[in-house]
């Protein structure tokens, strides 16, 4: 994989005043333009300094920017695996100076000791008392980067409160590394006015037709909750396979998130479901009925999702209907809940129609709710909960029939 100096890398490596913001939209490079600049930086460092990179969570900076720091590095024959400090996420450069990984919702390291630069990615999902604590310590140049889905802090507390502010605007116009069918993915959607402006141009705005509005991250399952069902939707080359567990707690249901992979055969989908729970049922998605018989086969209780004439929509209903929670090691699910969108016409009305996109790990979270609530009607009901029965009992005689052997 290369990483191209592309127009958005030169336009962020210009700015020069301590707060450095990047606003921006899909696909425009600017994270990967920022840890490009920081990565030149620490490498022609005359003394070691320290730079911190930020995100709301330790698992958000794994799936994200840690991912990226080590590609770009190793994409230009960079990378020492003796220069990184696993434990403590510190990458140490020749020059001796370090760029450190943390969450902004690690409480003592706001609290900590001083840095020279700071990094704070995906800053809307930061707090405002989070950003304050980490830039008065920081002495040279602070980079937030932020897809402008609505207002945030920095609109209404930095941008105009003080001189010493540069704000760039960047997008996918400004990448020219951008493959055809990427940039085509794109400009299909500039009919779609609230998401063109936010996604495609970058500008401030708000994306009309959120589908879900009101739930919460947690930091971890609760010792009391009890785990329900697993939803699976399946993927393979384009699409990722997405696999849900499905907590109910106090009155509501909590999701933690298994696997978002592609690449998977039916082999490693079931050993991942052995590996977290062998008793549980799994739901999934019913078009693939071959590849849950065979993942039956390795051992696993699951049946086929229930669909027919809106069962989308009605699907949908009935998770808007519930107190939901999310673990958050579960990026990809917070990534989809955050941008799961109702369809709109080229006025900008909103349709009652999906988008498609945001919704792997979310068409598996529909798929075990909608199996565990009174939504389904009883005889079909009834179908699932025979199934279930003989998956079971299958699973009984073979295993009894190992224990004749052995």
């Amino acid at each position: 994989m290369e990483f191209k100096i592309v127009t958005n890398t030169k336009k962020i490596a210009s700015l020069r005043k301590k707060i450095r913001a990047v606003q921006g939209g899909t696909s425009s490079s600017k994270t990967i333009s920022i840890l490009i600049g920081l990565i030149e930086y620490a490498q022609k460092d005359k003394t070691p300094t320290l730079t911190s990179i930020v995100s709301e969570s330790m698992p958000h900076l794994k799936k994200g920017c840690i991912r990226d720091f080590k590609n770009i590095l190793k994409a230009h024959n960079y990378w020492k695996e003796t220069n990184w400090a696993e434990t403590d996420k510190i990458y140490t450069f020749e020059s001796g100076s370090q760029i450190e990984f943390f969450g902004a919702d690690q409480h003592d390291k706001l609290r900590g000791g001083r840095r020279d630069r700071l990094f704070i990615n995906e800053a809307n999902n930061v707090s405002f008392m989070a950003f304050e604590e980490l830039e008065v310590r920081t002495r040279e140049f602070v980079y937030l980067d932020w897809n402008p889905v609505s207002e945030f802090w920095f609109d209404t507390e930095v941008k105009d409160k003080r001189d010493d502010v540069d704000l760039i605007v960047v997008n996918y116009l400004g990448n020219e590394a951008l493959d055809e069918a990427t940039i085509n993915s794109i400009e299909q959607r500039k009919n779609r006015k609230g998401w063109w402006s936010v996604y495609g141009l970058g500008l401030l705005g708000e994306v009309e037709g959120k589908i879900y509005k009101d739930w919460a991250i947690i930091d971890e399952i609760p010792h009391e909750a009890r785990l329900e069902r697993m939803g699976l939707d399946f993927g393979y080359t384009n699409d990722p396979t997405a696999i849900v567990a499905l907590y109910k707690y106090n009155g509501g249901y909590i999701l933690d998130e298994v696997c978002f992979q592609k690449g998977l055969s039916n082999k490693q989908i079931a050993d991942i479901i052995l590996n977290e729970n062998t008793k549980t049922l799994v739901v999934a998605d019913s078009a693939e009925p071959k590849s849950i018989d065979e993942i039956s086969q390795y051992g696993v209780t699951i049946i086929g999702s229930q669909k027919g004439k809106d069962s989308i929509k009605q699907g949908i209903q009935l998770v808007q209907g519930q107190r939901i929670s999310v673990t958050k090691r579960s990026v990809n699910i917070i990534k989809e809940y955050r941008n799961y969108l109702w369809q709109t016409d080229k006025d900008g009305k909103v349709l009652n129609i999906p988008e498609a996109g945001f919704d792997h790990s979310l068409d598996a979270v529909r798929y075990a709710l909608t199996s565990l609530i009174d939504f389904i009607p009883n005889q079909i009901r009834q179908e699932q909960e025979q199934r279930f029965n003989i998956i079971e009992n299958r699973q009984q005689l073979n295993s009894s029939k190992w224990n004749l052997v052995s």
